[in-house]
């Protein structure tokens, strides 16, 4: 899988185990930290900060213009937030139904099932 696949992949299938009550801590603090290398990539682009933040449907929904986001602030290519993905995608393989989601967000983001149109974006509350 290509590193912008591994970071999307790993950022929208970490935004659906972290609202389930099974997440573990380790997903949870995985999650967070994947979100805030991200965002400090994307310091100054308020819209790609939101879009980090959103909810796991409207990451899906907004998945072509979270990537463009994501590879023009060169984040495909940091090699911590390629390492930290990786290890929640790990984290979340160990949790009851992790398979199961990373397998459904694969599904989703190599099909490229994208909807365009208007999103609003809201920060997922904890």
């Amino acid at each position: 899988m290509e590193p912008i696949s591994i970071i999307i992949t790993a950022l929208s299938a970490g935004a659906i185990a972290a609202t389930k009550e099974t997440a573990g801590t380790a997903v949870k603090d995985a999650y967070q930290g994947l979100k805030a290398l991200i965002k400090k990539k994307l310091e100054g682009d308020a819209l790609g900060q939101a879009m980090v933040d959103a909810k796991p449907e409207e990451i899906k929904q907004a998945e072509g213009l979270l990537k463009d986001k994501i590879t023009k602030a060169g984040a495909e290519q940091d090699q911590e937030i390629i390492k930290v993905a990786q290890e929640l995608l790990d984290k979340l393989k160990e949790q009851p139904g992790g398979q199961q989601i990373i397998n459904q967000t694969q599904t989703n983001t190599m099909s490229g099932n994208t909807i365009t149109g208007n999103v609003n974006f809201a920060p997922v509350q904890h």
